[in-house]
Parts: structure tokens; C-alpha cells; sequence
């Protein structure tokens, strides 16, 4: 190959032309909290493993759209712009609450962003949040927006009596991205790493998602993952002892544990951006949670690695280094921690009420 075709020859790595970066962000977790002991209380009678100790559950009044304001809003008081700044609005989740109406105009309208704004809704299982915000780099980084708003966001799916009831949580996180002179964290590099791997999947109609049990693990969040993770730090020259944080998605909490040794990660480098042992899975959002809970204890010159993982399959990688400016914006908004520390505990009929798994009609 020529040195001119090597020159045309696209790279892996997903970079933009201009830097760009995150100029706010804020996340949002419901307040009710259903223990793992519940669960297995119905479900086995207290027997058996319980993978996390709670779990993040909507209220009667809360859904996709509801906490994405709220994540929105935190995002934009960080960021310190006026919404109609935002060209763009784009939420990823794939518990929708409209199947033929978008999340991302009501959303927009809420905080103020309409109309000369951009909206769309994403779709990839538990990576929706990950691939909108690549996106939002990419037309911020084009020169199309100055702003551009992503949001991962979702509320708990999980058919009773399964083990996804354990797990599968609520919540989310927002994501304002703009010119890298003014952002607390700008992004040296993305990645995507696809396959058709079938893991998990929900046929349209039906109400709750299958998943193919040990499958999960190896084939499809271990080599999406780790494929996605060796190739970022490859092509960036880089080492898992060139990074202060890292965060992957968190379907349990052995599975970011794990794929971080084997990456070469210390427990010091992951345990900020670990949310699994506390709020259990959040789709399309827990690695963004996890961003989210790292940004608000981050220092200047820290570097971040993002993995997430969308069943069906694949992965994002994101590697970004914090700002001088990140001192500024943490305390502007509410932090992750705070949306942890504020519970409610409930009990298993009140998650079943709150849920709409019992039937009256």
C-alpha cells in the first residue's frame, strides 16, 4: 500500500475535526428503592443469590420523558447556556413511552429548546445514551450546532419472576456537548465495536424483553466490551495506567469488576464510576450514570475511558480528558451521589403498582 493510500485510508477510531467536548452534564435517579431481598422473597422464598442490594423504580408520575427533563435541566445549569443555544435533542432509551410519538420534542419544549432545534430518538438496547452522544460529537464537531443535547435514559423492564427484576433499574444521565474551549471535558477519540449477536431482544407488542441467560456473558458483553476497550487504547497508544477513571455498563456488578482486570484497570481507577452494587442496571445509561458520577469528582488533566454495551450487539467507547473548567460547573447542579442518597425503600406490591404488573382489567 502506498504512503498516499495509507493517507485516504480511514482509521478505527472515530475523531472530529475541531476539539469538542462536554460543556454540562446531570443526571437524575427515581427515589424509590426495591431490595433485592424483596424480589427473592416473592420469587424463591429468600433463597438463592441476590446479584445487587437495590434497585433504582419510577414513581406513578415518572417515566422516560419526566427524568430526562430533569436530567436536561441539571445538564443546562452546568453548562450555563440558554436552551435555544441546544440544536439539537436527541434521547436514547428503549423504554420509550410513546411507540409513535417522540420523547425528544417533549423534552425539548419542556426546557425551553424549540422550536429551531433538532430532535430524534434513539434505539440500541442498554447503549442508546452512548451512541446519541457520539453523535452529538459528531455535529457539534462538523460545525452544524454549537450545542447539541443527549440523553440516556430509562425505566425498569423485567418480566416478574426473572432474573432481569433484580436488575433492571431506572434512571439516566444528560449530556450537553459544545466547543472544546469551553467544555470540562474534551473528547480525544470514540469507537464502535458491532456484531449481530443476539442476546436480548422484545418483539413489538410485547411487554416485556427475552434474554438468552449465560449467552449474555462471553459472546455478548465480555467480547463487545473488551474488543471496544483494546482498540480505543490501542490506537491511542494508550495503557489502562494512562487513566484516572473508568466506567463500563453495569448489568450487575461482576461484570464491570471483572472486564476491568482484565483490562488491566485497579479498583481505584473503576469504583467512582461503579453504580451497579447500589442502583443496580440502569439502561442506556448506566456507563453514562457511571460518567456522570466520575465528572463529579473528576480534577483537571484526568482521563476518562467510557465502555458501554447495547444488546443485539455492541459497544462505545469514549476517552475524554477534564478541563480546568470542571471546578466550576460540579456544584451547579445536583451530583449523582445525591440522587443515591435520597430513597425511599419500597416493598415488592408498591413496585408491582408502580410498575403496572398487576393487571385490573
Amino acid at each position: 500500500m502506498s504512503s498516499e493510500e495509507k493517507r485516504d485510508k480511514p482509521g478505527r477510531l472515530l475523531k472530529t475535526d475541531k476539539p469538542v467536548g462536554i460543556t454540562g452534564y446531570g443526571a437524575y435517579l427515581p427515589r424509590y428503592r426495591l431490595p433485592a431481598s424483596e424480589v427473592s422473597r416473592i420469587w424463591t422464598g429468600g433463597m438463592g443469590g441476590k446479584p445487587i442490594r437495590e434497585k433504582t423504580v419510577p414513581g406513578l408520575d415518572e417515566d422516560v420523558v419526566t427524568m430526562s427533563i430533569e436530567a436536561a435541566r441539571n445538564a443546562l445549569s452546568r453548562a450555563q447556556i440558554a436552551p435555544t443555544d441546544i440544536r439539537a435533542v436527541w434521547v436514547g432509551s428503549e423504554s420509550h413511552p410513546y411507540a409513535v410519538k417522540p420523547t425528544s420534542t417533549i423534552v425539548a419544549e419542556a426546557i425551553g429548546a424549540v422550536p429551531d432545534v433538532q430532535a430524534a430518538d434513539w434505539e440500541f438496547a442498554c447503549k442508546a445514551g452512548s451512541e446519541a452522544l457520539q453523535a452529538t460529537i459528531g455535529f457539534v464537531g462538523s460545525g452544524m450546532a454549537s450545542y447539541a443535547l443527549s440523553i440516556g435514559m430509562d425505566t425498569a423492564q423485567g418480566r416478574p419472576g426473572d432474573a432481569l427484576e433484580y436488575t433492571a433499574a431506572a434512571g439516566g444521565a444528560a449530556f450537553i456537548v459544545g466547543d472544546g474551549a469551553s467544555s470540562l471535558a474534551v473528547f480525544e477519540a470514540t469507537y464502535s465495536y458491532v456484531t449481530d449477536t443476539p442476546d436480548f431482544w422484545r418483539r413489538a407488542h410485547e411487554v416485556y424483553p427475552s434474554h438468552g441467560d449465560r449467552f449474555t456473558g462471553e459472546p455478548a458483553y465480555f467480547r463487545h466490551v473488551m474488543a471496544a476497550a483494546q482498540v480505543i487504547m490501542s490506537d491511542l497508544g494508550a495503557e489502562a495506567g494512562d487513566f484516572d477513571h473508568v466506567t463500563f455498563h453495569q448489568p450487575n456488578v461482576k461484570f464491570p469488576s471483572r472486564v476491568a482486570k482484565m483490562l488491566g484497570f485497579s479498583e481505584e481507577q473503576y469504583k467512582t464510576g461503579l453504580l451497579a452494587d447500589r442502583v443496580g442496571n440502569v439502561y442506556a445509561g448506566s456507563s453514562l450514570l457511571g460518567l456522570s458520577a466520575i465528572l463529579d469528582e473528576a480534577r483537571p488533566g484526568d482521563r476518562i475511558l467510557v465502555v458501554s454495551y447495547g444488546s443485539g450487539a455492541g459497544s462505545d467507547a469514549l476517552v475524554m480528558r477534564v478541563t480546568d473548567i470542571i471546578a466550576e460547573r460540579q456544584n451547579l447542579a445536583p451530583k449523582t451521589s445525591h440522587y443515591i442518597a435520597r430513597r425511599t425503600e419500597i416493598d415488592y406490591a408498591t413496585y408491582t403498582r408502580y410498575r403496572g404488573k398487576l393487571l385490573t382489567k
